[in-house]
């Protein structure tokens, strides 16, 4: 589910950098993949500010790179339970992909904001000193439009809900809601 990420810089950073009083800057990656880099936001010390992470982890008992996180288990999962406890973050981007069989062929599809906004993906932030910062995004149910592509989405997080998923203490009770699948009319699909 959601392996690839679509960024476009221009208007993305503009939007993301009136939107927060700061300077977010991220490459365009029409096809932003696993272990490469993807622009998140953070919140320290009050502020939110910009963070490039590498997307995804792997755990010495995974044999593949972890991506994503199902928002259902994620607060009690030993693997993500803590970064989801003190370093939640966001990735800002114009889209993302998913495949479905047609016959027989894949498809792809891309999925955006209906009106040419920002999606702020949910992520959590697994930072060691002896490597570059990693990300890992969250997935849910999907809502009826994105559930005839695949059987997840992304856990996407509204403008208004923003500053509650970034804030440190936030308690799960007032994360869990943030974490169901948006309504069908904030997003639009198109095959690609």
């Amino acid at each position: 589910m959601c392996g690839r990420l679509n960024v476009i810089s221009d208007p993305l950073c503009q939007m993301v950098s009136s939107a927060f009083g700061i300077h977010f800057s991220a490459t365009s990656n029409p096809n932003l993949c696993p272990s490469e880099t993807a622009s998140t936001l953070v919140q320290a010390n009050q502020e939110i500010r910009q963070v490039d992470m590498q997307w995804g982890i792997q755990p010495s008992w995974a044999k593949r790179l972890l991506i994503n996180a199902q928002s259902e288990t994620v607060a009690t999962k030993p693997t993500f339970a803590n970064a989801f406890a003190f370093n939640r973050c966001l990735i800002p981007c114009s889209g993302w992909y998913e495949w479905r069989k047609e016959g027989s062929k894949k498809q792809k599809y891309y999925f955006s904001h209906a009106d040419d906004q920002p999606l702020y993906m949910a992520g959590i932030s697994f930072q060691h000193n002896y490597q570059p910062p990693q990300v890992v995004t969250l997935t849910t149910k999907p809502n009826d439009m994105c559930a005839t592509y695949h059987h997840r989405m992304p856990v996407l997080v509204l403008a208004e809900q923003i500053k509650t998923w970034l804030q440190p203490d936030a308690e799960l009770a007032q994360l869990t809601p943030l974490m169901s699948a948006i309504a069908d009319n904030y997003l639009s699909v198109v095959a690609n």
